[in-house]
């Protein structure tokens, strides 16, 4: 690692060969090269060509079906602040700070966008690139109140008394800086349109998403394959994040060994991984801003009988669940079917081992509308996506969950990534 007193060094030889017109008389340091990779990531090969960006043209036409859908639930407008509906629906990609940034996209009329003075250049340059193109930008300087700039503009437009659907990420002192300056105004939720749009994948997020598990799926078992006795479980996660970037993305994963696998989020413990620990991988990737969710567990070494056992149990919850799913069916009843299957097995009842819920809706979000889980009776349809995770948790022993992505289609549902075939070959590379 070059020093402070290298770095003074090379500086003042620099300077001596300019002034002299003459090289230095030491010779330059040997470059420093990165700490080679394991062979299983090294072999990989970027996939990055393969993710095709979402265009303005599919962006507008989410617009046009959002400004159906808040007629339909009897608003007059949304608010996006930053977050993932922000950028679903216009491109934009905004950090949300303590500074107000929104977009207001209304059931009839033009756009319009509130942001900071400073900001307006960055702002515009971003809204150009998307479906709004050229949309009204009202700027604000640091000391002027950004809300009476929304109810004006939407006085202007005739909603002084509407309705104003909020983003549900949006946070409080936004939605009340508004009803505050607008007091006329009334504020409902938006999760009606933003859901209602973003719940159902068209064939070009689903590419984006089946590319992501893929890239996952690829990483893991290359780090996998680079496992060490001795490892720790930062070194491991460090060669998941390595794989990733291998194959052209940001990835990462969270790792947990042994006992602390019992945990469905695990400890911030140091774990060390040796033979005969189970180990619990979850993690993913974004490709395009879509995201994968993939979890694996495996043993180090030989597992026992009853590793295998509750392997066994999980991964039948796994398809159970996945031949629960077709269109009509309630989202609860998938909950239920692998928990069903987990209960008469012997680890239940309800939530005593299987302590979470089946799954999450996915997308620009790990988790995103709707839910698996009891309770949940939107009915499913063609084009939403899920986690499918059962686990099963033996606190002080170990855990086991297998995480695989999918989709709902025509007549039933299908994994974007093949299951796990068993505890000891996670990856399937003793049947390759």
């Amino acid at each position: 690692m070059p020093t402070r007193r290298s770095f003074l060094t090379s500086s003042t030889l620099g300077a001596v060969a300019a002034a002299t017109g003459t090289a230095a008389a030491q010779p330059a340091p040997p470059p420093i090269s990165a700490p080679a990779l394991p062979p299983s990531i090294a072999s990989l090969t970027s996939m990055k060509s393969q993710a095709r960006p979402i265009t303005a043209e599919e962006r507008a036409r989410r617009l046009e079906k959002a400004r159906t859908l808040i007629a339909n639930t009897k608003l007059d407008a949304l608010l996006l602040t930053g977050g993932a509906s922000l950028g679903y629906f216009t491109g934009v990609r905004w950090w949300t700070s303590e500074r107000f940034f929104g977009v207001v996209v209304p059931a009839k009329g033009e756009a319009f966008a509130v942001c900071p003075a400073f900001e307006e250049d960055r702002a515009r340059e971003q809204l150009a690139l998307g479906p709004l193109g050229a949309v009204a930008v009202l700027t604000w300087h640091e000391h002027e109140d950004p809300y009476a700039l929304v109810g004006q503009r939407l006085r202007e437009g005739g909603i002084a008394t509407g309705r104003l659907g909020v983003e549900e990420t949006t946070k409080f002192v936004f939605s009340d800086g508004i009803a505050k300056a607008a007091p006329a105004l009334t504020l409902a939720s938006g999760t009606p349109v933003t859901a209602g749009c973003r719940m159902i994948k068209d064939s070009h997020e689903l590419e984006l998403m089946r590319l992501a598990a893929a890239v996952t799926l690829q990483a893991y078992e290359a780090a996998w394959r680079a496992i060490t006795d001795g490892m720790t479980q930062a070194e491991f996660g460090r060669l998941v994040s390595l794989a990733h970037q291998q194959l052209g993305f940001q990835g990462s994963a969270s790792v947990q060994a042994g006992p602390y696998s019992a945990l469905p989020h695990g400890s911030s413990t140091p774990q060390v991984l040796r033979e005969g620990s189970v180990l619990l991988v979850d993690g993913g990737c974004s490709v395009e801003g879509y995201v994968s969710d993939i979890s694996r567990t495996f043993i180090i070494g030989t597992p026992t009988d009853e590793m295998r056992t509750v392997f066994d149990v999980v991964h039948r919850a796994q398809r159970a669940a996945l031949a629960a799913v077709r269109p009509g069916v309630p989202c609860e009843a998938v909950d239920a079917a692998a928990r069903r299957l987990i209960d008469e097995a012997g680890y239940g009842p309800d939530y005593a081992y299987f302590t979470h819920r089946l799954g999450h809706g996915m997308g620009l979000e790990g988790h995103e509308w709707p839910y698996l889980v009891k309770g949940n009776t939107l009915p499913l349809a063609p084009g939403m996506t899920f986690s499918n995770e059962p686990g099963i948790y033996l606190r002080g022993k170990f855990g086991v969950r297998l995480e695989d992505d999918m989709v709902v289609t025509e007549d039933g549902a299908e994994l974007f990534t093949p299951q796990s075939p068993s505890i000891e070959d996670p990856f399937g590379a003793q049947r390759g």
